[in-house]
């Protein structure tokens, strides 16, 4: 039988939080953290193959997806700001204690959670969700002038990162099969990202991604003290989040497991049975 996805809006840090559930309560429970320019569809397939085994719950982040953000909540779309939303996401639901997937912007914002509740965290299985200076390759450098000089010019130059073109190439480049990605999950995206207001809000984003750099010595230093189990689980082929960064978590997290899969960026849509494998032989391996 496959099990059951649920569909579910509820009100978190005055935010309208949709989210997708599957499984039973009473099992160990994974919180999957998507990334840009996606939402929780992203793990529409990884959450069948899970829910088995554990309690899957997938948030669509302020910003993304279909949560939606009352205009008189005056949100400031900041990764401090998304963190402390999902934080009162998981306080809602009452979850105690829960592995995290991260991926992409969802690594910055679960790894808040780290650093707010270490206790909390079971274990992390990284996908392309980056934490070191090491993992950020030649995309980010149009990113890095902008950071350094925030001018309406830097600002503009970067608009082609909410443009169709660049969201579908996130999905096809790196992949030996780009035809065989499902065209929806890059036009699902788009036309959410197209929603009135929405592109500011990323470039916003875009602009903020500097906090989580200046982070990651925080986030260094939790995995030193800590030790969590982690699986750095990485489409070896990405060029916005090279290999380096899957290696570097070697150098705080000795027992960390690397696994490399021959895909880019959002290598769940063609490695979905690997990635599914090695995570669940991960999560069994430690005791989840």
């Amino acid at each position: 039988m496959i099990p059951e996805t649920y569909t579910c809006t509820i009100e978190a840090d005055g935010v309208h939080v949709f989210y997708r559930e599957a499984g039973r309560t009473n099992t160990p429970v994974v919180l999957l953290l998507h990334g840009f320019p996606s939402s929780s569809f992203q793990y529409r397939n990884l959450i069948t193959r899970l829910a088995g085994r554990y309690r899957v719950v997938a948030p669509d982040l302020p910003g993304f997806g279909f949560t939606k953000v009352p205009e008189s909540r005056k949100y400031r779309y900041t990764f401090d700001n998304i963190a402390k939303t999902i934080e009162a996401f998981v306080d809602v639901l009452d979850l105690k204690k829960y592995a995290i997937y991260i991926f992409d912007y969802g690594a910055p914002t679960g790894l808040r959670l780290a650093l707010s509740r270490p206790s909390a965290i079971t274990a992390i299985i990284s996908q392309n969700g980056n934490a070191f200076e090491a993992g950020l390759g030649k995309f980010w450098e149009g990113i890095r002038k902008y950071w350094k000089e925030p001018t309406p010019a830097n600002r503009q130059s970067l608009v082609w990162l909410t443009e169709f073109n660049t969201t579908k190439s996130q999905y096809e480049a790196g992949e030996t099969h780009p035809e065989t990605v499902p065209p929806e999950t890059y036009y699902l995206d788009q036309a959410l990202m197209d929603r009135p207001g929405n592109a500011d809000i990323q470039l916003d984003l875009c602009l903020d991604y500097q906090a989580n750099v200046a982070l990651y010595p925080s986030f260094h230093d939790y995995f030193r003290k800590y030790q969590p189990p982690l699986l750095a689980i990485w489409g070896k082929n990405d060029s916005i989040f090279i290999p380096d960064g899957a290696e570097a978590f070697k150098t705080v997290l000795p027992k960390a497991k690397v696994h490399f899969v021959n895909g880019g960026h959002f290598a769940l849509e063609n490695h979905l049975d690997e990635i599914a494998s090695e995570m669940i032989g991960f999560l069994e391996t430690n005791g989840i």
